[in-house]
Formats: C-alpha cells, sequence, structure tokens
C-alpha cells in the first residue's frame, strides 16, 4: 500500500539546496521573495573520470519562466556568433584579428575606421572580443551587432537551440529606436596590407522581436522618461534583449567543454578562437597592455560578480580563475561563469540572476547593487566554492587546458 503524504519519507536535498540553506539569514531572505527579487541560479558539479572527461550534474533554483533583463550578458554569444560568422565565411586573407572597419548606413548610425586602444590602431573582431569580456565595453557589443546583423544572430541561434534569447537591440547608445536596431551597418574586412578582403552592406532585419514563451515582460509599478518625468505605468521589457539563464549557462559550457554537448548547439571556432575567448573571459583588466585600463577604476574584480562582487578593493587569488560574463542594468545583476581553483584541483559551473529595485522604478538610477545585489552573488559562489573545496572527487581533474598566459 502507497504511503499517505504525511507519513511519505522526506526528500534528501539536492547540493543546491544544501549550499542555500548554509547561506545567512539576509541571503535567505532574499530568496523568501521570489517575486520581488526575482533570483535564479544555475550550479552545475563537474567530476572527472579516468580519462580527464568532464561529466555534468546541474542544479537549478527560481522561477526560469519570469523574464529578467539579460544587459551585458548579451555580449557573450555575439562573440561566440562574431567568430563563427568568420569562419562560414572562410575569407581568404581574413581572419579575427584583421582590421574590420564599420560604415555608416543612415542616422543615426556612426561609423568606425581606427581603434586608438589596439595596438596597431585599427579596430578588430578580436580586439572587439577582448573589451567585451575585460570591461564589458558596450561600443565593442555594438560593432560585432552590426557585423553579424540582428536576424542572423537570433536566426542561428535558435537554430543552434538555444530558443529562450532574444539580441534585438545596440547597448547604451541613442538615437535607435526598435526599427533603426533592425538596420545594421555596412561593414568591411582588409588583410595585413590594407586591401579589402570582404564587403557587407546594410542590413534589415526580418526578425521582429519575439515573445519567448516567458511571463509576463511589463515590469514595475513606473519609469522615467527621456525628458526626466515620471510615467506611473508598468516599464515595458517586450521590446528588449532577453536571454534565458539556462541558456547562458548552456552557451558559455557549449564554448569551455564543446565535446559534452550536441554537435547542434556547438559553435563553429577554430582553436585560435577557442584560445582568444578564453583568455578574454579570465583575463583581469590590470594583465592588459592593449587596452590599458586605470586599475583603480578597472579592479580585479570589476566583472566578477560571483564570489568577488562585493569585495573589490582587494586583488583576486592567483590561484583562482573566472571564465564569465556579467551584466547589470535597470536593477538586473546578472554572472554566468566556469570558476577554476589550481591550487585545489576545483572547477564548477555557477549562474545567477537577481533583481534590486526596491522602488519599483525603473531609469532612476536608485537600484540596491552595492547594498544587496553584489553581496548577493559574491556570497552566492563563495557559499559554493566552499562546498566545492569539501565536495570529494574520484577522479583529480587536469586543468591544464585552463591555464594560460594571461599577459600575452
Amino acid at each position: 500500500m502507497a504511503l499517505t503524504a504525511c507519513c511519505s519519507l522526506p526528500q534528501a536535498q539536492s547540493p543546491l539546496q544544501q549550499i542555500l540553506a548554509r547561506l545567512p539569514m539576509e541571503v535567505d531572505t532574499l530568496l523568501q521573495q521570489p517575486e520581488k527579487y526575482r533570483i535564479q541560479i544555475v550550479y552545475t558539479q563537474i567530476d572527472r573520470d579516468a580519462q580527464n572527461r568532464p561529466h555534468f550534474q546541474t542544479y537549478t533554483f527560481g522561477d526560469t519562466t519570469q523574464y529578467f533583463y539579460p544587459a551585458s550578458t548579451v555580449k557573450m554569444p555575439a562573440a561566440f556568433m562574431a567568430l563563427e560568422k568568420l569562419n562560414e565565411l572562410g575569407i581568404l586573407g581574413a581572419g579575427h584579428n584583421s582590421p574590420m572597419l564599420t560604415g555608416a548606413g543612415r542616422a543615426p548610425q556612426t561609423a568606425v575606421d581606427q581603434d586608438s586602444t589596439a595596438a596597431n590602431g585599427l579596430p578588430s573582431i578580436a580586439h572587439y572580443i577582448k573589451k567585451i569580456f575585460l570591461v564589458s565595453d558596450n561600443d565593442a557589443f555594438n560593432r560585432l551587432y552590426e557585423f553579424l546583423g540582428q536576424e542572423y544572430l537570433n536566426d542561428r541561434l535558435r537554430a543552434k537551440g538555444y530558443p529562450h534569447t532574444r539580441i534585438v537591440h545596440r547597448l547604451s547608445v541613442s538615437g535607435f529606436d526598435t526599427i533603426g536596431n533592425r538596420y545594421t551597418n555596412p561593414v568591411s574586412l582588409l588583410d595585413s596590407t590594407g586591401n579589402l578582403r570582404y564587403f557587407q552592406g546594410e542590413a534589415f532585419s526580418q526578425c521582429p522581436p519575439a515573445s519567448m514563451g516567458i511571463g509576463s515582460q511589463q515590469l514595475g509599478k513606473g519609469y522615467m522618461d527621456a525628458n526626466g518625468q515620471l510615467v506611473q505605468k508598468a516599464f515595458d521589457f517586450s521590446f528588449r534583449n532577453f536571454m534565458g539563464l539556462r541558456e547562458m549557462h548552456d552557451m558559455l559550457q557549449a564554448v569551455l567543454f564543446p565535446e559534452a554537448v550536441p554537435a547542434i548547439r556547438r559553435f563553429r571556432l577554430s582553436k585560435a578562437d577557442e584560445e582568444l575567448l578564453l583568455r578574454a573571459m579570465s583575463m583581469l583588466p590590470g594583465e592588459s597592455d592593449f587596452p590599458a585600463y586605470d586599475s583603480v577604476e578597472y579592479y580585479d574584480r570589476y566583472v566578477k560578480f560571483l564570489m568577488f562582487g562585493d569585495s573589490t578593493g582587494k586583488p583576486m587569488p592567483a590561484h583562482i580563475r573566472v571564465f564569465n560574463k556579467v551584466g547589470n542594468a535597470y536593477g538586473f545583476l546578472s554572472d554566468v561563469a566556469y570558476i577554476v581553483d589550481f591550487r585545489h584541483q576545483v572547477e564548477f559551473m555557477l549562474a545567477a540572476t537577481i533583481h534590486v529595485n526596491a522602488d519599483g522604478i525603473f531609469n532612476d538610477n536608485k537600484y540596491e547593487y552595492d547594498t544587496i545585489g553584489y553581496p548577493f552573488l559574491g556570497r552566492l559562489g563563495r557559499a559554493v566554492y566552499d562546498y566545492e573545496l569539501r565536495r570529494p572527487l574520484r577522479h583529480k581533474p587536469d586543468l591544464s587546458k585552463f591555464m594560460l598566459d594571461w599577459k600575452k
């Protein structure tokens, strides 16, 4: 006879539940208010077999049907897809380090034919990718968005099995409405001697923003308009970017561990592309000569929210590297990361998002990033790391693939 509900045995807690149960009370308070903070977490344990092949077990927390604004995390798939598109074009004499010049087809588009932060003074896909991961540079993303084109980017991601990603606008640049973001600039690629190797004319996307099958995208109780006036109605995110947290996690996994995901979900990358991405995702701003960043403004932990987001004044431990992409805007904070401790041979993947907007007003620059958001992500990352330090492994991992010359 089946046991009744009152007599059923308690279910064993998952590793993520165990970790969350040990977090401080103030963090537990956040977890108990899902509508307010919209917290989602994806945690993946990695175990290696005797041949060093990784095996994954993933645990989740939160309502994955809730909308959250991904902010700069959309730059990550744009970087992956820019390299894939370049490889698919197969342009003789042009690679990811080749000069990429951007034209302007119509207002408010702008042109770019030089980059003073590059060693050779010229923009390139590789240099844009480096700036995207080092300091989350908005213009660098916008130029890759323009190279890709809105329709190509979204169609290809959906074809790869990422149906909950919608990248439909540039970031932090004025003048572009929904239609304007469907138009993308003409782009030219040159060889090392300055000869034109590829020209792509202005493109128009036939792919308008999709609903993505997620919950309400009307959030908050008001917002500040372009004139600084309060509009007392919900803010509409339905024509803004979106990327599901699990898809962020899966895209990162597809680049770091391509052999562990179905072929259709991988990105077409060369060995040189993979090395570029690994270095860019894990390099610290102070390790870069081109661009060179001010160490006060761009400290080690500048774009490393998980584990380190709430302790900006200290250098990161040399034996820990974080391969990741963060985003913060409209009170949403997100990070998707692969974290490695080379000294203790620990590795895991972690992605999380939280919304901190106590007054429910968007565009008023009153968000609780420092008091709630960064401390939450920092504590969550450290809690998972501490759990991983104690977790017994059958085989110690060989992590040499991820030990790079970060000053190169």
